[in-house]
């Protein structure tokens, strides 16, 4: 909605004319269309048989979800401007402050309201609705590498947890004296993977090493993949003769069961090279589905990019799309600071940050990507 213009508090305006109707930069919105398609998701969604074929089910509560949310925010829209309008009314006719004020504050709910909606238009990618599979490795660093991916991880867990959506551990591999080598993991919940498909890259840690005798200052670095997580109806290239596919017994906590059967299994993509695993599931079974899901995931997303640095080459621009490059320096000695070298963004709250506070880096990547997608275009 990038056609939508703030209603200044300090004049009157009419309210009325600025409820949502259709027209938005991004296209037409139409109110009534889309509470008939509610309506209709809520009939097929009833239906005794929705289960039946799992997959469209699954599908037909995603739409609803979607429209269900879409509806929500025009609502809400609406009454905020709406009851704006009647404040600012009776705040003329009885010259009040304090029904001006609350006039203003509903005014600025419904500019939040279309920051939001700006935000999200931004979120137009084919996949970007989807949930995330999200694998962090350490690198170079040692014990402190591995220090920093359990750090990693903790920081999105926590990111997920503060915007309600549902993780999954999938595989989890403990470090030698402390922390994690590897760790892949699910963020399911609405454009998941639209948000975090902004962490990927390499992020590099500098502090006083908590593991160094001498307490010397070391540098550690772990690397951070995000692929959506695709259904099978989306056709991937792979062939089975490609893949390597290693058993291995499990590591780490699970039971009697896990650490005595090689239950755990690990994937080798020959020509590309990509490695997963899984070992959180007690079947072997299962570990291999969940492998082969992931490495779908990965496939996808890596042709994916591929795809987009060739558009990018044909419109003369030197992009490079990768996982090897590093993204973001998170520096806790001498001072606390946290940049993005993609954004140049920074922050002094290190503690905030790594508690999961990265909306400030997420939004200021994809503005920036939108802005350069527009450019180009």
């Amino acid at each position: 909605m990038r056609s939508a213009t703030w209603i200044p508090t300090s004049s009157r305006s009419d309210c009325a004319s600025c409820a949502p109707n259709s027209k938005s930069s991004g296209g037409v919105f139409d109110l009534a269309a889309l509470r008939q398609r509610l309506d209709a998701l809520e009939t097929e969604t009833a239906r005794p048989d929705l289960w039946e074929d799992r997959d469209a089910a699954e599908k037909l509560l995603r739409e609803k979800r979607l429209v269900e949310r879409e509806v929500a925010f025009f609502d809400s829209l609406g009454s905020n401007l709406e009851d704006a309008e009647v404040l600012l009314d009776l705040a003329a006719e009885v010259d009040d402050e304090q029904t001006r004020r609350e006039a203003s504050e509903k005014l600025e709910l419904a500019e939040r309201d279309l920051e939001d909606a700006e935000f999200r238009q931004m979120l137009g990618g084919e996949n970007d609705p989807s949930n995330a599979i999200v694998s962090i490795n350490s690198g170079a660093g040692g014990t402190d590498a591995c220090d920093w991916a359990e750090m990693l991880m903790r920081m999105y867990l926590r990111w997920a947890e503060r915007h309600g959506f549902q993780t999954e551990m999938m595989d989890q591999q403990d470090g030698e004296e402390a922390g994690l080598r590897g760790a892949t993991f699910t963020v399911k919940g609405e454009f998941a993977f639209g948000y975090l498909k902004a962490e990927n890259g390499v992020h590099r840690l500098v502090r006083i090493s908590p593991f160094d005798s001498q307490a010397r200052r070391h540098t550690a670095f772990a690397s951070v993949t995000v692929a959506p997580e695709i259904d099978d109806a989306i056709e991937v290239d792979l062939d089975e003769g490609d893949i390597r596919v290693d058993t291995y017994r499990a590591s780490g906590a699970g039971g009697q069961h896990v650490n005595k059967t090689d239950s755990a299994v690990r994937m080798t993509h020959v020509p590309t090279g990509i490695v997963v695993q899984c070992q959180n599931e007690r079947s072997q079974h299962k570990n291999r589905s969940a492998a082969l899901k992931i490495l779908r995931a990965r496939l996808y997303e890596r042709a994916r990019q591929e795809r987009e640095a060739e558009q990018a080459a044909a419109r003369g621009e030197q992009k490079q799309i990768d996982f090897g490059s590093q993204i973001r320096s998170y520096t806790l000695h001498p001072q606390q600071r946290i940049k993005d070298h993609r954004t140049d963004l920074e922050s002094g709250n290190v503690s905030s940050v790594l508690d999961g506070d990265i909306d400030r880096f997420i939004r200021a990547y994809l503005l920036k990507q939108a802005s350069a997608e527009l450019e180009g275009a």
